[in-house]
């Protein structure tokens, strides 16, 4: 397993006047010199660039104490998590698979060499334990591509002490301010390297060295900065959504917190923006790319259902009085929920290794850096849009008032449940339409998430009741009681004749609450 750190640093411009006094700085007791090292790193990118576009660095370094490979992915402005591999000759499969939703079919190759004198010194409180680490790094830069060329620069850099108070190099900036020191123009070495490799090649203007493929990629990934017409409003909305595919695939090969759930919302947001805009964006074009979309959410999905009804059984057994439960429930509950865990993961990661999976990334790429825009699309965003939100709203609208109607049971669940769909896909293109049709779509949003929250109420207990059902089964058969089973399924009846009865009046507040049509 790879050994992950969050760095929290911040980059000054530096003269030959190097670093200036921080004894003064507020909460530091002593300012201790730990000398000079030397580093030498070589970064690996494709040959268009791709991680350097997403901000993601992966470097082989020698010297210091932390000699190895490193992958650094943003988490926040001046915040990246850096994940660290031993030394090795080759780029480690851990982190080639955490950079292979932008890498792909391509390969990884040296593009820059950076190496730094660093002169370190340690900022102590009064008890002598690190606040941050303070270097002046004098840097050579070298472009190992063809035509490359080479810069050198100093610079400060402040990175705090671990588990520090990020409140703390607010007071060392003061400080640095003062003595004339201003923040750095670029976000890290790398960046600065490419940049100022590139002035140095070729032509000598900034940026020339740069290959048509590498500027079609970077087209994909950049959106206008002001949105005008309808196609301008829908595409940042999908552009989004596919950055967010992206971003979070590392997260997922890592099985960070919810990040499958996040990751599959996204793919469904997606999804729903080619279906909803339709008059914008082609849907003989889109259509094909939104089925591939449905099968990533699939199997992103595959463990999601059983996670929640894990989750709610958890609650209710810990809400029953002791003397309700009988036999053992939790301890055939936690083999359920963990009879497919392990061979799932592998699954998933068996899923965004495929040939399939990076595919559809391409594709994704190429509708968002060449959409198939229709007529409508460059018509002003008012009408196309609100028309299109207006069509989702009605659907939204007949699927619940059938579902109120239809007696209850299994017709009303079913009911019930496409009422919930239709009110996701209408929240998601009132999110689309927001930033051109104002407070109508965000109040549209809000609303169509509050529906869709209760009728989630409605589905997750169907959902625990089909599990119910099969569990008591199995424990009946293994000679247990399935007493207890009962009383969590009629708990999860009264659960759901809840939420259908709380339905009408809250649909009612929902409609009351549209006085402005989008």
């Amino acid at each position: 397993m790879a050994d992950t750190k969050r760095e929290i640093e911040r980059k000054y411009e530096s003269d030959e006047s190097g670093l200036p006094d921080l004894t003064g700085v507020a909460g530091v007791k002593a300012v201790i010199d730990k000398g000079v090292m030397s580093l030498d790193a070589v970064y690996y990118d494709t040959a268009d660039e791709r991680l350097a576009a997403a901000a993601l660095t992966l470097r082989r370094r020698t010297g210091g104490s932390d000699a190895g490979w490193h992958l650094k992915v943003p988490v926040a402005p001046g915040v990246r998590d850096e994940i660290r591999e031993p030394l090795s000759d080759t780029v480690p499969d851990t982190l080639a698979a955490l950079v292979r939703s932008r890498v792909r079919e391509a390969e990884l190759l040296p593009a820059v060499r950076l190496r730094s004198d660093r002169d370190v010194r340690h900022l102590m409180d009064a008890q002598g334990k690190l606040l941050a680490e303070v270097s002046v790094d004098a840097v050579h830069a070298e472009r190992l591509t063809e035509g490359g060329g080479t810069a050198q620069w100093t610079e400060i850099e402040v990175e705090l002490a671990d588990d520090g108070d990020p409140a703390f190099l607010d007071q060392v900036e003061k400080r640095l301010r003062k003595a004339g020191v201003r923040p750095s123009s670029s976000a890290s070495k790398l960046a600065r390297a490419l940049q100022e490799t590139a002035r140095t090649a070729g032509s000598g203007k900034s940026g020339s060295g740069k290959s048509g493929s590498e500027k079609k990629r970077k087209a994909s990934t950049s959106a206008p900065q002001d949105p005008v017409t309808a196609g301008d409003h829908v595409l940042a909305y999908a552009r989004a959504q596919r950055d967010a595919i992206l971003e979070l695939d590392p997260a997922v090969r890592q099985d960070a917190y919810d990040s499958v759930h996040r990751m599959r919302v996204a793919t469904r947001r997606l999804r729903s923006t080619f279906r909803s805009y339709g008059k914008v964006l082609d849907r003989t074009v889109t259509d094909p790319v939104g089925e591939e979309l449905k099968w990533l959410a699939g199997e992103l999905g595959a463990d999601r259902d059983r996670e929640v009804v894990t989750e709610r059984l958890a609650t209710v057994l810990g809400e029953l009085p002791p003397d309700l439960i009988s036999g053992p429930i939790r301890t055939r509950l936690d083999t359920w929920a963990n009879a497919r865990h392990g061979g799932s993961r592998s699954r998933l990661i068996g899923v965004l290794d495929s040939p399939r999976y990076l595919a559809l990334l391409d594709t994704l790429d190429r509708v968002i850096a060449e959409p198939p825009l229709l007529k409508d699309a460059a018509s002003k965003p008012e009408k196309v849009i609100g028309k299109a939100v207006g069509t989702d709203l009605g659907k939204v609208t007949a699927l619940v008032e059938e579902a109120i109607g239809t007696p209850p049971g299994a017709d009303r669940d079913l009911a019930l449940h496409e009422a919930r769909k239709k009110a996701k896909r209408t929240r998601y293109a009132a999110e689309a339409a927001t930033p051109a049709l104002g407070a109508p779509a965000r109040a549209l949003a809000k609303s169509m998430k509050a529906l869709t929250s209760l009728l989630g109420e409605h589905q997750d207990s169907v959902m625990v009741r089909v599990t119910l059902r099969e569990l008591s089964a199995v424990a009946h058969a293994a000679g247990e009681s399935s007493f207890t089973y009962g009383v969590l399924y009629g708990r999860e009846e009264q659960r759901a004749a809840g939420v259908e009865t709380a339905l009408p009046e809250a649909w009612e507040g929902i409609v009351a609450e549209r006085s402005v049509q989008v």
